[in-house]
This record gives structure tokens, C-alpha cells and sequence, in this order.
């Protein structure tokens, strides 16, 4: 019996974890394109461990490289990369803290401006995702607040069946 809830509460932990990891559309509403302001849709953004960034553009046209670090980032070298992918829907996993650099591979795009530093950082409160304090060529879309909201109603509807769960497990 004891065993049947320790399992219980280890799953649901990792989906907990899950549940309340953020996804956040670099960029915004407006994605990953040119005329995107990325340092101030970064600045109105909290990236936590376990988040993802989603990078939507027009493949062909975009692409994403991951630079290695920050010389990189300020130079635009690309020949450093780390990662390179071209899907016009990349996700990209934030696995622990620290500062990463992201660029468009297609030429002259990084030296006019497209690309972005994100800094993670460790814990697991909520991120904040497409934050509608961010300046308004990032803010949000209906859309984005929309799927924010109906991420955090997933979160809680996930925590209360774990407990309801566990409760039940109890009893019988």
C-alpha cells in the first residue's frame, strides 16, 4: 500500500512539473521576424528551468542558431553554433540556468537585430509567459493570453486530481 502511494506521489510530481513549465513564443505574437523587438519581449519575460521557447517563423526565410556565448551573440558569429534548426516551429527545451544566445541563420538577419539572450534561471514558481506588461510591438495577443490562462487551468486541474488521487488511495 505504502509503495502504491509513493508511486503515486513521484508521478505525480513529474507531471506537476510539467503542468506548471511555461512555453514562451519568442517574440510574442509577432514570433521569430525581423521587425520583432527581442530585447524588450525578453525583459517583460521570466524563463525558469524546465520552460520551453517555441520559435515560429517562416521556414526558408528564418532559421535559429544557438551561439555558443555572449561574444558570439554581440559579434553575430554564427560559425560558433551550437544548435541550428529550420522547421518554422522550433521548440527548444530551458534544461538548467544560465544565459543562452539565439540568432537567425540566414545572412544579415543577426546584425539587424534578430536575436535574443535569455537567462534562466533555477526554481520551479511559474514563469511568465508572453507577459502583457511587455512594450507593445511584444505585447500579447487574445490568443497568447488566452493559451496562458488555459495553462494555468490545466496546472490546477492537474494538482487537484493528484490530490484527490492520492486521497483516494488512502481510503481504499
Amino acid at each position: 500500500m505504502e509503495h502504491r502511494v509513493c508511486l503515486v506521489l513521484v508521478f505525480v510530481a513529474l507531471i506537476t512539473k510539467e503542468a506548471m513549465a511555461a512555453q514562451h513564443v519568442v517574440g510574442g505574437s509577432q514570433g521569430w521576424e525581423e521587425s520583432t523587438d527581442f530585447s524588450s519581449w525578453a525583459s517583460g519575460q521570466k524563463f525558469k528551468v524546465g520552460d520551453q521557447l517555441v520559435f515560429k517563423y517562416t521556414s526558408g526565410l528564418h532559421s535559429v542558431v544557438e551561439l555558443g556565448g555572449e561574444s558570439a551573440y554581440k559579434s553575430c558569429g554564427l560559425g560558433t553554433a551550437l544548435n541550428s534548426m529550420n522547421t518554422g516551429n522550433d521548440v527548444v527545451k530551458l534544461n538548467k540556468p544560465g544565459t543562452r544566445y539565439f540568432a537567425c541563420g540566414t545572412l544579415g538577419h543577426c546584425g539587424q537585430g534578430m536575436k535574443v539572450k535569455i537567462t534562466v534561471e533555477s526554481g520551479t514558481a511559474p514563469s511568465t509567459p508572453e507577459s502583457p506588461s511587455s512594450s507593445s510591438s511584444s505585447s500579447s495577443s487574445p490568443a497568447a493570453s488566452s493559451a496562458s490562462a488555459m495553462h494555468n487551468y490545466f496546472a490546477a486541474f492537474v494538482l487537484l486530481t493528484a490530490l484527490v488521487a492520492t486521497s483516494l488511495l488512502y481510503m481504499f
